[in-house]
């Protein structure tokens, strides 16, 4: 089943569009370009809506932000919901400053996202902002564990529900839910928090598979997720004696380019709840 939301996005070479961070701006293009799609980024204000007009997605992350960015975000969202396009927010350092966590609101408030990608910490504020957050969802811990699955699992739905998205909790345990099926995700190894952005990577993946896949979000979205988990699983695999993260960057990439459905279909490691 999530083999085929990987075959479609080789078949169909989605366009993504990312406003995405400067620090890990290559590593989104190219992981992108593995997994079978196209990648475009720009954020200048002036260039954006023309640039989005062309594609058939938009991946916003608000990693590195500034006034320049974020008008290009907001200008890019808007004529990429006039044309119906698949957009994805990944709110990152949402809570951390003011500036991220209103940036963040902002966007939910005028955007409507198809997906959001983050960490249970950044979804969490985001739905503290916009007021969806009570009683035992408020108290959802800031780590999904097997001890809080329930718990956690019943947020993210919440969480979807009132934002009509598919949202998407990555950790040690991936969650990725909308408002009544959760695929509970279990792909992935620790080292990849040695690396800067995973996280980044996966949102601008999980964008083109959304695009290639119009009629199975949800899967589609899952499918991201697991692609990256197993990618790590055997990229890790092939790390040789003094290999460290920088090698280890490259050989999750490669591992997504040797990706195919089958492999993908019999790696993947997920329940759905």
């Amino acid at each position: 089943m999530l083999g085929n939301c990987l075959e479609n996005v080789r078949k169909n070479v989605p366009l993504v569009h990312n406003i995405t961070n400067y620090v890990t701006v290559n590593d989104v293009a190219n992981v992108i370009l593995a997994c079978g799609g196209s990648p475009i980024m720009s954020d200048e204000p002036e260039d954006v809506e023309d640039i989005t007009t062309i594609c058939g997605g938009l991946n916003i992350n608000i990693g590195t932000l500034n006034k320049r960015s974020i008008e290009g975000m907001h200008r890019a969202g808007k004529k990429a919901g006039e044309l119906h396009h698949v957009i994805l927010l990944d709110p990152v350092g949402a809570g951390a400053s003011v500036l991220r966590t209103d940036t963040a609101n902002d966007l939910m408030k005028e955007i409507h996202f198809t997906a959001i990608r983050g960490n249970i910490s950044e979804i969490k504020t985001l739905a503290l902002g916009s007021g969806t957050t009570k009683g035992v969802d408020a108290d959802v811990a800031d780590a999904v564990t097997e001890d809080n699955l329930d718990n956690a699992i019943r947020f993210v739905k919440n969480f979807a529900s009132q934002t009509g998205s598919i949202v998407a909790i990555t950790g040690a345990i991936d969650l990725v839910s909308d408002d009544k099926r959760c695929f509970v995700i279990r792909n992935g190894r620790p080292e990849m928090g040695k690396i800067t952005g995973t996280g980044c990577q996966l949102s601008g993946m999980m964008t083109a598979f959304l695009v290639a896949n119009p009629d199975a979000l949800l899967e589609a979205a899952a499918a991201a997720v697991c692609t990256m988990g197993l990618s790590g699983e055997i990229g890790w695999s092939h790390m040789q004696k003094g290999d460290g993260n920088s090698t280890y960057r490259n050989r999750i990439i490669d591992a997504v380019f040797n990706m195919t459905g089958e492999m993908l279909d019999r790696g993947a490691k997920y329940e759905i709840r």
